[in-house]
């Protein structure tokens, strides 16, 4: 492997804007790691922060204007340390560091003040990959009933479900039990063929998907047979008490407010839950308000319940989701300004 990093011209800064530092890492052996495959992390550091990285040795200096060679730094030394603890890093993992630092630079009040969280489950640790989402993750493990609000992309169910498992697997809870309101048929469900599980699989699929990442193809079977994984939809929920288990509600935002004050009222003893939508994706019919949105209003400041926003700069999806995300949120900012005029 080189051990110069390959960089394309860029005009040089006066010398009063830049700023050197070099860092030095004892463990040559997770050095390959940290680099990447023909250096492509710290390619990526350098295209993405407009910094220069050079490594000789055991060594990386790093030169650029002041702030970005701070914020190249940070992410240097985060991703050694997860190397350290055996996390496996790669591209979306360094993308990740990269939104950490420019979080932290911009003051982002939803950064926690603490060492970044993990969620840990026997497939690996988890870290957060935006400064939202490291406060969902702390929010997950000190709140009882956590609220995740924000669009499509940006890890909020993927991270409960993560937050499940690693409760299950560590015994302090029995179950976890995941639902989603089956806004499409209308969760008159005996209209459509098959069984049940045949019936309402398409609307579970993105939890059975997490699942999946979580945990072994053969686990996460023979766990749903024991009845330590359910997956059901809402409408199965009345009556019931959900206790010790870590419950998740997902595309809240299809609920109707006494669909969601069903499930919320299940709660029982040693229960925790997590609540994730999108508030501005609302699939019910004209008319009727949606649940969730209703619950952030009744609940909001209510002691043991937790809230976490996402927006478009927590996308960790492909680059272009995030943009699409702010277009649309461009265009009904626009709708809303329009309908003030009129």
């Amino acid at each position: 492997m080189s051990t110069t990093v390959a960089l394309r011209p860029r005009p040089a800064p006066p010398s009063s804007e830049t700023r050197s530092v070099t860092l030095q890492f004892e463990d040559n052996a997770l050095l390959p790691l940290l680099h990447g495959e023909h250096d492509r992390h710290l390619a990526r550091i350098e295209g993405r922060l407009g910094v220069r990285v050079a490594s000789r040795g055991n060594k990386l200096t790093i030169s650029g204007a002041p702030a970005k060679t701070l914020m190249a730094e940070q992410v240097l030394r985060g991703l050694w340390r997860g190397l350290e603890r055996g996390m496996s890093i790669g591209a979306s993992e360094v993308e990740g560091a990269i939104r950490m630092a420019e979080g932290e630079a911009e003051g982002d009040p939803r950064l926690p003040l603490q060492d970044i969280p993990q969620i840990r489950t026997r497939r690996g640790a988890i870290a957060p990959r935006t400064p939202a989402q490291s406060a969902y993750m702390d929010m997950l493990a000190r709140h009882e009933m956590v609220f995740g609000l924000g669009p499509a992309g940006t890890g909020k169910t993927y991270l409960a479900v993560a937050q499940g498992v690693a409760l299950l697997q560590s015994g302090r809870v029995d179950r976890i039990v995941l639902s989603r309101p089956a806004v499409e048929a209308g969760e008159r469900l005996g209209f459509l063929p098959g069984d049940m599980k045949e019936k309402v699989d398409p609307y579970l699929r993105p939890l059975y998907d997490a699942l999946h990442d979580m945990l072994p193809a053969e686990q996460v079977a023979r766990r749903l047979a024991a009845g330590e994984i359910e997956i059901a939809p809402l409408a199965f929920m009345r009556g019931r008490t959900l206790a010790h288990c870590f419950a998740i509600l997902d595309e809240a935002q299809n609920t109707t407010p006494a669909q969601m004050k069903m499930f919320l009222t299940r709660m029982g003893e040693g229960t925790r839950m997590a609540i994730t939508g999108d508030p501005s994706q609302v699939d019910l019919p004209p008319g009727q308000k949606s649940g969730l949105v209703q619950a952030m209003e009744v609940l909001d400041g209510v002691p043991g319940i937790g809230f976490t926003r996402f927006d478009e700069r927590d996308v960790v999806r492909h680059p272009l989701v995030g943009r699409i995300v702010q277009a649309y949120g461009a265009m009904e900012a626009r709708k809303g300004r329009d309908g003030l005029r009129q």
